[in-house]
């Protein structure tokens, strides 16, 4: 058997990417960013084609998400936050909701979000994985929306042909 297996490409040239990055947990998050611009622009998108912005925490990022989805400028969006666990059910609480509401925008916006909301048992968890993880949610931006235009041409109509049909 034969089937054709599509696989996007990591090329972000002409790519326009938002990252909403959480303040709370500020070390862990700034390393989730870092590497995420540096990655992003590893794969060729263009410094003035990435915009950032922060919120207080991972509880707000989904609000700030949604708002850059509607503006239709982006090709992909990015997510980066850490949750740590405490000594309450509060890290269930954040985390949860956190992750409901990256997937609702995407879902509901039809843009990709690459989630790297980060959530850890300890500190040092968070920094051991912070840089690997804010790269690979630049990769994962990239080749969702690369992979997403490439779908949006499957439902374009067919040109017409040299006979006008």
């Amino acid at each position: 058997m034969s089937v054709e297996v599509f696989e996007a490409d990591l090329d972000g040239t002409g790519l326009r990417v938002g990252v909403v990055q959480a303040r709370f947990n500020a070390e862990v998050c700034e390393t989730l960013r870092q590497a995420c611009l540096d990655e992003l622009l590893a794969l060729g998108v263009a410094e003035e084609d990435i915009f950032v912005c922060t919120v207080p925490g991972a509880l707000e990022i989904p609000l700030a998400l949604q708002q850059l989805a509607g503006t239709r400028e982006f090709d992909a969006l990015v997510a980066l936050g850490a949750v740590i666990r405490g000594e309450t059910y509060h890290f269930e609480v954040v985390s949860n909701e956190s992750a409901a509401g990256v997937s609702r925008v995407a879902l509901e916006s039809s843009i990709p979000v690459a989630n790297a909301v980060l959530t850890a048992n300890t500190d040092a968890q968070a920094v051991e994985r912070a840089a690997q993880k804010g790269a690979e949610a630049a990769r994962v931006a990239v080749e969702m929306a690369n992979l997403a235009a490439s779908i949006a041409t499957l439902a374009a109509p067919p040109e017409d042909d040299e006979e006008g049909r």
